[in-house]
């Protein structure tokens, strides 16, 4: 699927009209796999949700073998300065029968790597648990389970049609200064500029000063901001609507917004805000499962989904 950027016809002279020169078309409504094959609930009942290890090279090819156009998964950086791909912020595991939590980003990638299963099966692999929003921790079980990974291994072992969603993830309880927010940036760039090719590439984040930040220093890939539109509440209130959302991405040029599927259902009204701002509009969340509710947001013009059920929907929706 190629991507394709519109050039404005804007005076370039004007910063703030530079800033809003480029708008991101996509082609058609797209379908994207949620950390690959979809993300793992592992308190859930529901066997579907813990299938494969999400964020893995398995779970990104077993997603690629769908109709789908992207898969969406979570870099972050490790102490070593290897960008790696993990959703969580910590990681836990046990020891001698106690629970020990460590900050992914304070890891090398050695030791990032020694959790779960191992290439090398001389290596005793550690155990991963994961805590629920509710504090609850769970064993980390899944059907079929695979090593973790970089975001070099991705760019490698993925086929290259498939495009990417790099998801800039950061702490939302950090308070970052920029000259730590560029030396991420910087280094995840150095490998997405090195092994991208012709790969198409988004890049998003829920942290605002990320998403701009990202589109000022780069200007190959498009940038959205990630946000659940109000859904919860945050303390920075750039976070907490639509109508803020619209305000990061035109103060920073930045291409489009990716929306929690209820703030839209619930603001319906956004989407022509959004739209008249020359933004695009995709949308994630658990409602995303449900074939109906991807079909009312094709209906009213929204651009693409990132869902889990990436059989269910991807071949549901083949014909629209």
């Amino acid at each position: 699927m190629a991507l394709k950027t519109m050039a404005l016809s804007v005076s370039s002279s004007d910063i703030e009209d530079d800033k809003k020169k480029e708008a991101f078309v996509f082609p058609k409504f797209v379908v994207m796999g949620h950390r690959g094959f979809g993300m793992n609930m592992v308190q859930s009942s529901d066997n579907k949700m813990k299938v494969i290890k999400e964020n893995t090279i398995l779970s990104f090819n077993v997603a690629s073998d769908f109709p789908i156009d992207f898969i969406e998964f979570d870099v972050q950086v490790t102490r070593d300065s290897c960008p790696i791909i993990f959703h969580d912020i910590f990681m836990f595991t046990q020891e001698q029968g106690v629970i020990i939590e460590k900050r992914v980003t304070e890891m090398t990638l050695h030791e990032f790597l020694s959790y779960g299963p191992q290439k090398d099966v001389a290596n005793m692999k550690k155990p991963m648990f994961r805590k629920t929003k509710d504090g609850k921790i769970f064993e980390w079980k899944v059907e079929k389970d695979d090593h973790l990974c970089t975001l070099k291994d991705a760019f490698l072992k993925v086929k290259s049609s498939l495009g990417f969603n790099i998801e800039l993830k950061f702490d939302d309880n950090i308070v970052y200064r920029e000259e730590e927010l560029r030396q991420t940036l910087d280094t995840i760039l150095k490998v997405v500029d090195e092994h991208a090719k012709n790969r198409p590439i988004i890049f998003s984040s829920f942290h605002p000063d990320v998403a701009q930040l990202i589109r000022k220093i780069q200007r190959s890939y498009p940038v959205f901001f990630l946000t659940n539109g109000g859904c919860e509440t945050y303390k920075d209130v750039r976070r907490n609507s639509l109508d803020e959302a619209v305000k990061i991405c035109k103060e920073g040029g930045l291409q489009g917004i990716v929306s929690e599927v209820k703030a839209i259902l619930r603001t319906p009204n956004a989407i022509k805000q959004i739209k008249d701002s020359e933004l695009s509009l995709i949308s994630y969340g658990q409602l995303n499962n449900v074939v109906e509710v991807v079909y009312l947001q094709y209906m009213m013009g929204v651009e693409g989904v990132i869902v889990d059920m990436v059989k269910e929907i991807s071949e549901a929706i083949t014909n629209v």
